[in-house]
């Protein structure tokens, strides 16, 4: 996969596999003692299904960064 700068990626769009719009990406959380890269974390749009992610503390959805399939305009996850 190509580079990408974080910050490209602040408030880029997700969308599903599938076509749906899933929300707007608000930040990566990492391990710190590794460097690997962990989850997305994603304020979901109004009409995405909350119980299909994890949530953090603040509502958030949790989206392993292993589903990531693509990164262009938007970001596209694996549902």
């Amino acid at each position: 996969m190509a580079e990408i700068l974080a910050e490209n990626l602040s408030g880029k769009a997700v969308m599903g596999t599938d076509g749906t719009e899933l929300g707007m990406l608000y930040n990566i959380s990492m391990d710190l003692d590794t460097g690997q890269l962990e989850n997305l974390i994603i304020t979901l749009d109004e009409t995405a299904d909350p119980a299909e992610f994890e949530r953090n503390e603040q509502g958030r959805a949790l989206v392993p960064v292993q589903r990531v399939q693509a990164v262009k305009d938007h970001m596209i996850v694996d549902r």
